[in-house]
């Protein structure tokens, strides 16, 4: 079995690579990690060469703009993006527009996903509900009556709410179905409240207080929010992967410099088997990712639902991504607390992707029951 992508998806990582290699994060001063640190939006001028390089219709059909690409060539640009830190809502904006042209109406899709693939507007999702520690489609409910739906909730830690265009929210129907909702920023009954991450990104918490759609602005299709949600977490999975391997470059390039006794601590046995160790974890988050994305693009059906796949995929990069920052703040010593160098803005990155992923823990037992319920022959 081939396993080597294919020449668009290739052509796209050396695309993202160009644009993403004018953001080079050692070169950015480092603010402190506090509240209103960071700029209260995303790159701009990032978010343009993007869209001038085609990358954010990427994933679009060619009928609307798009390359046509599926999520694996998606997840390799993110993983690039991730190497730089790159603050721009690249995950979220492809998410929603291809569950918009998956899930929801013809005339929907015209209207939204030419200009979306453009840049504008600026699309962004909230998959934590109200605590994250919930489905997040009960975070909110969604009445219809006649040609509208009212919603109304409360969602947390959403990302690029107070600049994005159009925030596509979960809400649950009084008959327990899962809907997503298109809210524009700024609409009637919409309240957004700042809240911040562990590296000093603004999220909002979203209060949706009577919200009126057109019935147009709702994705009420079977599976929609299942999709959406899914292809957030994989994309995430990439995020930490890109992450993961750019901080063990960046251990590799210190400690092969880094001097003791007149021999760089690199040869030294106790740092070589931690980077080894690392290196397994940075591979393991790699198979397993691509399998997870492989199953959402539409792969030959597993033993398995396609929810293990990304419980295992989860579970290593949670884990993985903070084995990976933990080991090389250790390797560096005291130099990687440094706000002047930039291995502190990855660890801090590094835990919020951890904390957007959720508790390895809760994705072995989703594991565990899928297991018990499917049991492998």
């Amino acid at each position: 079995m081939d396993f080597t992508f294919t020449e668009e998806q290739q052509a796209a990582v050396e695309a993202a690579r160009g644009v993403f290699a004018d953001v080079p994060p050692d070169g950015v001063p480092s603010p402190a990690l506090t509240p209103g640190a960071v700029s209260d939006t995303y790159d701009r001028p990032l978010w343009s060469r993007l869209a001038d390089a085609d990358l954010l219709g990427l994933v679009l059909d060619p009928r609307h703009g798009g390359a046509g690409l599926d999520l694996l060539a998606l997840c390799l640009v993110l993983r690039e993006s991730a190497r730089v830190l790159a603050r721009v809502p690249l995950l979220e904006h492809c998410a929603v527009a291809m569950t918009v042209e998956r899930y929801g109406s013809p005339a929907l899709a015209d209207a939204l996903l030419p200009d979306a693939g453009r840049g504008t507007p600026v699309l962004t999702a909230g998959a934590h509900g109200r605590t994250g520690h919930e489905p997040a489609e009960l975070a909110a409910t969604a009445r219809h009556d006649g040609d509208t739906w009212t919603v109304d909730g409360l969602h947390s830690t959403i990302p690029w709410a107070h600049s994005a265009d159009l925030i596509a929210l979960p809400a649950h129907t009084p008959e327990g179905r899962a809907v997503i909702a298109l809210i524009p920023r700024g609409h009637d009954g919409l309240t957004l409240s700042e809240q911040y991450s562990t590296n000093g990104e603004l999220l909002a918490e979203a209060r949706l207080d009577a919200v009126r759609l057109d019935a147009d602005r709702i994705i009420d299709a079977d599976g929609a929010w299942n999709w959406l949600r899914d292809v957030l977490a994989t994309g995430t999975c990439a995020l930490a992967l890109g992450l993961g391997e750019r901080v063990l470059d960046m251990t590799a390039r210190y400690t092969g410099t880094r001097e003791q006794f007149g021999f760089p601590v690199a040869t030294f046995q106790a740092v070589a088997m931690q980077a080894a160790d690392r290196y397994i974890d940075l591979r393991a988050m790699e198979v397993t990712l691509w399998q997870a994305a492989w199953r959402l693009a539409g792969g030959t059906n597993g033993a398995l639902p396609i929810a293990a796949d990304i419980a295992v995929a989860k579970i290593w990069a949670a884990e993985g991504v903070r084995r990976v920052v933990q080991t090389a703040q250790h390797l560096h010593g005291g130099f990687g607390a440094d706000t002047d160098y930039p291995l502190h803005r990855y660890h801090a990155s590094a835990k919020h992707l951890e904390l957007s992923l959720g508790p390895a823990a809760a994705h072995e037992e989703t594991l565990g029951a899928l297991l018990a319920a499917h049991p492998l022959s």
